[in-house]
């Protein structure tokens, strides 16, 4: 496989507080959130004490069964 065409995650201004809300309101981690935690672990170097705690608890969370993983990719529904 060529490696010129792959994309390392990239990580945007306010993803942390935003995925942290998102997924503490639904107690679910879609497939968008474990992309959005996989770009925020890879740039740990530039995140802010803050934002490192809340990846902290999140993972803590998920891992003592009280964030559920969905295979869904939003856990935002719409209604018709």
């Amino acid at each position: 496989m060529n490696n010129k065409f792959l994309v390392p995650p990239r990580l945007l201004p306010g993803a942390v507080s935003d995925l942290f809300a998102q997924v503490s309101k639904s107690g679910c981690i879609t497939l968008a959130d474990r992309y959005g935690l996989m770009a925020a672990i890879l740039e740990e170097d530039s995140l802010s004490e803050e934002e490192k705690a809340s990846l902290d608890r999140l993972l803590r969370a998920t891992i003592r069964g009280r964030m559920r993983l969905v295979d869904e990719l939003s856990a935002v529904l719409i209604i018709n």
